[in-house]
């Protein structure tokens, strides 16, 4: 927890930017009943029965401090389709691999992630309760909020510090831990 939020403590700095991924498995589902017609006043009201259409997947990526979400939906989370949301081709994606340092989130602490959050956006305001059957609707859809969120730069502004961390989980500074070599 320590390192990431020291992460989320630097200034924004483009030649070292702190950039996010997160990916959430997302069910493809079709309504069987056609919703009725809502009346004045009433919600349109839905039966809860679906067809299950099959599965997909939400890859979102984000660098908080410049506002700029990505998100790329996905047929699965394969190797393969990671690999493809990032389109720098082989010679300078090896150069960027080997300036990348990774640091992940601990057990239990999405709540550190920034594109955990960018994607509970995403579920929230391009998913939300609808039922979408499709992998091509759910591309479009994702795409769409990528493009309204970019134009919009929104940014993460995360305040809850290491000191912080340390008095709401009454613990200390971690002391350094060195090798007996």
């Amino acid at each position: 927890m320590e390192e990431v939020l020291a992460l989320h403590e630097r200034p924004y700095n483009a030649k070292e930017p702190v950039v996010g991924l997160d990916e959430k498995p997302v069910s493809c589902h079709a309504d069987v009943r056609t919703p009725r017609s809502a009346r004045p006043g009433h919600v349109v009201k839905r039966d809860n029965e679906y067809r299950r259409c099959g599965t997909a997947n939400i890859f979102g990526v984000v660098e908080p401090k410049a506002g700029r979400p990505f998100t790329c939906a996905t047929p699965n989370r394969a190797a393969a389709a990671f690999a493809r949301i990032d389109g720098f081709g082989p010679r300078e994606g090896r150069r960027l691999w080997r300036r990348l340092t990774v640091h992940s989130t601990p057990l239990h602490g999405s709540w550190l992630n920034h594109a955990e959050i960018k994607r509970s956006l995403v579920s929230r305001q391009c998913l939300g309760t609808r039922r979408i059957d499709a992998f091509d609707i759910l591309r479009r859809e994702t795409r769409a909020w990528t493009t309204r969120a970019t134009r919009q730069r929104l940014t993460i502004d995360w305040r809850f510090t290491r000191k912080d961390a340390r008095r709401t989980f009454a613990y200390h500074k971690p002391l350094s831990i060195r090798s007996k070599t």
